[in-house]
């Protein structure tokens, strides 16, 4: 695993959570980082991500407004700040890192490494 995601648990509908994404194997900031969602028997879809070029971010629709991704190059780290978070958020997030082309940046096919994920829990 070349990512190591982390941050996830339990909250209640309208909590905050904030994950994590390391890199313990190379250096992510020339990379654009990205975080994705899976839940069981659907396509991972694609949450959040920060250009590795200029640093702009990027949102999917369903999360815009409550979400705010963030990096800190000298941790080597990147953040997902989760806030007003709903039960339907409720699935395992997974952080990668590729170098997309703008257009593209925010598709999985686009990112080449990927951490293990991390489970959030929203109850209602």
């Amino acid at each position: 695993v070349q990512l190591q995601a982390s941050g996830g648990g339990l909250v209640q509908s309208g909590g905050s959570l904030r994950l994590s994404c390391e890199g313990p194997l190379f250096t992510l900031a020339p990379y654009s980082m990205a975080w994705f969602r899976q839940a069981p028997g659907k396509e991972r879809e694609e949450v959040s991500c920060i250009s590795g070029a200029d640093g702009s971010t990027y949102y999917s629709d369903s999360v815009k407004g409550r979400f705010t991704i963030s990096r800190d190059n000298a941790k080597n780290t990147v953040y997902l700040q989760m806030n007003n978070l709903k039960p339907e958020d409720t699935t395992v997030y997974y952080c990668a890192a590729g170098r997309p082309i703008t257009s593209a940046i925010m598709r999985r096919e686009s990112y080449t490494y990927w951490g293990q994920g991390t489970q959030v829990t929203v109850s209602s």
